[in-house]
């Protein structure tokens, strides 16, 4: 194949890119057996084929130029190289990468970091302090495993298990409606009431709450919202707003939520329910208010009847006793008692009237009795006297 290729090219005439043996006279010349023995370290022959033996000449270089002698590259030649660019080029200036301090004894202080990350994340992963009032659940590789209480606790590093330390003792509270919005209800006897309430509770069964449902924080939301609308259609509008009806409402709803919690299997219990606020709708307030005005004003005037008929009650009850009195008298002495009761209304009758005595035979016909007393009794400023007068 070789002599096939010169052949082809001294028919083309050029010169063959690996030389010529002894002055490049056809493609049938052989290089000399030096050449090949030296591995291609000879130089290459002239255009005109000086008969100089050499190795393989580079076919990317022009005709004529020069070639140094070509040799295989060693192993330690080229790790050389690459520390030269890697460091910067050698002898051209560039910066050094800095190496790390080494121990004593020549060895490298990488081990020793290594081993010193992997015990500190062990420690941090493996090692859990669970406070007084919280527990954590372990997962491993996702899935649930197991649940551990206050103290200080061991698993397997992460990711292999991973734990997630709840608070469980403390008593959350959820205000509905968040903020000053509007919460209507409509109770038995079809009328609206703007409710706002407080929502107690904490978690009863960590792993229950962790991986059953989806989102068990909206979901007592959403429990406790229902459960006072179903409370609160049971009651009418008066029951709602009164403090003994709030009461009874808060008592249902509470008992309501922990039922379907339960059937959920949530792992919440319910501490307690507090109506804050219990006001009709916001539009409808003034009439609302008017309303409660005419009731207190009708419970008044009955209540003012009320006292007026039990003081005529008594009354006449009085009188009634005072007549039975007077009658029992009357049937022991019938004459005396006629006297009496004559007398004492002639008084009564005549108390507050002028007084004037008529007496017979012309001896004083006119004594005016109430113009003489007012001539002899004194000016009511002259009964007083001044300090110090003679």
């Amino acid at each position: 194949m070789n002599a096939i290729a010169r052949g082809g090219l001294a028919m083309a005439g050029r010169r063959s890119p690996w030389g010529s043996g002894t002055g490049g006279n056809g493609a049938g010349d052989k290089p000399p057996a030096d050449a090949e023995s030296n591995g291609g370290e000879g130089d290459d022959g002239g255009e005109g084929g000086s008969g100089q033996s050499g190795g393989p000449r580079n076919p990317w270089l022009p005709s004529g130029d020069k070639q140094p002698p070509r040799r295989s590259a060693s192993i330690e030649d080229i790790f050389r190289h690459r520390e030269q660019r890697r460091s910067g080029g050698g002898d051209g200036g560039g910066g050094r990468i800095p190496r790390m301090p080494q121990r004593a004894g020549g060895k490298s202080w990488f081990p020793l970091i290594v081993g010193g990350i992997a015990v500190l994340w062990l420690a941090v992963t493996s090692i859990h302090m669970v406070g007084p009032k919280e527990e954590g659940t372990i997962t491993t590789f996702g899935k649930y495993s197991r649940t551990i209480g206050p103290g200080m606790q061991f698993s397997l590093p992460w990711p292999v298990q991973n734990v997630d330390i709840t608070d469980v003792t403390s008593i959350k509270r959820y205000s509905i409606p968040e903020g000053e919005a509007e919460k209507l209800m409509l109770t038995s006897d079809q009328n609206l009431v703007d409710l706002s309430y407080l929502v107690r509770w904490n978690i009863k069964d960590l792993k229950l709450f962790k991986f059953r449902l989806d989102d068990p924080e909206e979901s007592v939301r959403q429990v406790a919202e229902a459960a006072m609308r179903a409370s609160i259609a049971e009651v009418p509008l008066d029951e709602a707003l009164s403090g003994a009806g709030r009461g009874a409402v808060e008592l249902s709803v509470k008992e309501r939520m922990q039922r379907i919690l339960d059937n959920y299997r949530a792992g919440v219990l319910i501490q307690g329910v507090e109506i804050k606020k219990a006001d009709p709708p916001e539009k409808t307030i003034a009439a609302f208010q008017q309303v409660t005005a005419a009731q207190q004003d009708a419970e008044r005037d009955r209540s003012n009847a009320r006292a007026w008929a039990q003081q005529l009650l008594a009354r006449a009850q009085g009188d009634a006793a005072a007549f039975d009195k007077v009658y029992g008298e009357y049937k022991l002495a019938p004459r005396v008692t006629k006297r009496r009761m004559y007398y004492e209304t002639m008084e009564r009758v005549l108390n507050k009237n002028n007084k004037v005595i008529m007496e017979g035979d012309g001896v004083a016909p006119f004594l005016p009795l109430p113009e003489m007393r007012k001539r002899t009794e004194p000016p009511a400023d002259s009964q007083t006297s001044v300090k110090g007068a003679p």
